[in-house]
Formats: structure tokens, sequence, C-alpha cells
């Protein structure tokens, strides 16, 4: 992920009400893997990717279609 990808995922985040701050695992390499963390600090910061990644899973199983028809099998 590139710095620009990265701002994009940042900001569906921020859309859907999830905290963190996207930035590279080691920060001295930018080319390397992105998590989701909980603060910009390297130290002191916690990888919150899978409970990202958890919220945004259970935002999906509870969304669903707000208009459509039911169609019944034939028998």
């Amino acid at each position: 992920m590139d710095k620009v990808e990265a701002q994009q995922v940042a900001n569906t985040l921020r859309r859907l009400g999830i905290r963190g701050i996207v930035s590279p695992e080691d920060p001295g390499n930018p080319d390397g893997h992105w998590r989701v963390y909980d603060g910009t600090d390297p130290v002191t910061r916690r990888d919150i990717t899978d409970e990202a990644l958890a919220i945004i899973r259970g935002m999906s199983r509870k969304t669903g279609p707000t208009r459509g028809f039911i169609v019944p099998t034939s028998r």
C-alpha cells in the first residue's frame, strides 16, 4: 500500500466511525505492510487492524437490501 491508498483506507474508516491511524508496520519501510493503529507513536501504539476488520465484517452482515422483491420459488 502506498500513502494515497493508506489515505483512502483512513478516510473509509473515518466515514464508518472506526477510530485508527493507518501506518506502515515498520515506520522506516513505507513499502512494507500497513496496519491500523490506535495512535501515531510507533513505541506506544497498539495494532487494532483485526478489531477494525471485525467491525467492518459486522457492519456488512447487518446491512442488506432495503428495497426489493421476494420471489417465491415455484413448486
